[in-house]
């Protein structure tokens, strides 16, 4: 709204600065320090509200230390992330693009879903909360939504670039003599509806879902359709998963949407595109104001959550983060590149389904289950070791930092 409100001031009326608008620096920086002041001038309010209405988290004895401490701690916390990204988003970002309505009826999708959740945990006392398959159904709706938004829609489209040379004459001051240099350029840009991802590691190479249908293009996006489904509910569990101990899946979300941010704004950059070899993709540098938006409002929710947590996101919080990374990673092509960047959200997850696989195993070969971690997801593991929350917390903060650092270095290794 303010992005537009400058907009129309510039280029109708004489007053200095109008244009400030159109820069996505400005836009990026007032988003993150917007949802920063939100979540955390607000976060204190909502707070106190959960607890006046004792909206409290329903602790089950797992034998971890420190655990029944946290017993009626407010949850559905999630709801001060979504609030502190929809409000500098609405107010800074392009409406009209998109690439920011997708990510924003993302946002309300899954925040609609793990709210449902949370609410039947807290308010029915039903501690098993929403059917899983109702939540599968709700992900799937949205995985089928951006795969058809990114199907259908003409403003969604690649760039594929046209390159020239031009030589010239350039004399050696040193020797005298006359050089010839040859450069290539951009010469022009061809808009291309077709269902390409990038692939990591891999210079000038593109998977193209049509070649694996043998040319069907409507066979290359259904194919599409049902990749986003996968990516949306994988990443979305997996965050769901990751969400166990105080600080956890927020600061582990933080350098994966600072990663995913600078992605955007690169793929929407035609000179940083072709340096980088990375698919040209007009428009998706608007996405950079919404991570921008997310990242503070991960930040400003630290502020409460981190130990001892104040309060917890609840699946009002960890289905959104995890859908909005996938959808996100989905817009800008780089899809393959999220068991690199969440790889804490993947570990997490296969924790879960070789424990459960084994302990299944194992009792219908020797009559009892028998496991191969303390305790699953991967982090209660460790606090079972005896590692304290913090520690957990830090290190996998570090793990995530060093997988989103190499992340961004396979766009040089290319």
């Amino acid at each position: 709204m303010i992005y537009w409100l400058l907009n129309y001031l510039h280029e109708n009326t004489d007053l200095p600065g109008m244009r400030i608008g159109e820069y996505l620096s400005f836009r990026s920086g007032a988003a993150i320090i917007l949802s920063l002041l939100i979540a955390i001038m607000f976060g204190k309010r909502i707070i106190r509200y959960l607890r006046r209405q004792q909206i409290g988290e329903d602790i089950r004895d797992l034998g971890l230390e420190g655990q029944l401490q946290k017993k009626g701690t407010p949850t559905m916390g999630g709801v001060i992330i979504i609030l502190a990204v929809l409000v500098p988003v609405l107010l800074f970002g392009d409406l009209s693009n998109v690439y920011i309505q997708l990510l924003i009826i993302s946002t309300i999708w899954l925040g609609l879903i793990g709210g449902l959740d949370d609410y039947i945990k807290v308010f029915r006392h039903n501690k098993e909360g929403l059917k899983g398959r109702f939540k599968i159904v709700g992900q799937v709706g949205l995985g089928i939504i951006v795969g058809t938004t990114m199907w259908l829609s003409q403003d969604i489209v690649i760039h594929e670039k046209r390159f020239e040379t031009k030589s010239f004459d350039i004399v050696d001051k040193s020797t005298g003599e006359m050089e010839r240099h040859t450069v290539k350029f951009v010469a022009s840009t061809t808009p291309d509806k077709s269902a390409k991802t990038s692939i990591p590691f891999l210079k000038d190479t593109e998977l193209n879902y049509n070649t694996l249908t043998g040319g069907n293009d409507t066979a290359a996006w259904i194919l599409y359709i049902l990749i986003a489904i996968f990516v949306i509910t994988a990443v979305s569990n997996g965050a769901n998963l990751t969400d166990g101990i105080d600080g956890l899946l927020t600061s582990v979300s933080v350098p994966i949407v600072f990663v995913l941010g600078v992605l955007a704004y690169l793929s929407g950059h035609l000179i940083y595109s072709d340096y980088l070899n990375i698919m040209y993709l007009p428009d998706s540098g608007e996405m950079l104001v919404f991570a921008a938006a997310f990242a503070g409002a991960l930040i400003g929710f630290l502020w409460y959550n981190s130990f001892p947590a104040q309060i917890f996101m609840g699946d009002t919080g960890s289905l959104t983060i995890g859908g909005i990374i996938a959808v996100f990673a989905l817009c800008i092509r780089k899809e393959l590149l999220l068991p690199l960047l969440c790889g804490v959200f993947l570990v997490e997850a296969l924790s879960v389904m070789i424990q459960v696989a084994y302990f299944k195993h194992t009792k219908k070969k020797y009559g009892e289950g028998r496991r191969i971690f303390l305790m699953s997801p991967l982090h209660h593991h460790y606090q079972k070791k005896g590692l304290f929350e913090t520690k957990i917390m830090m290190r996998f903060f570090i793990i995530s930092l060093l997988l989103s650092a190499l992340t961004l270095v396979t766009l040089k290794i290319q």
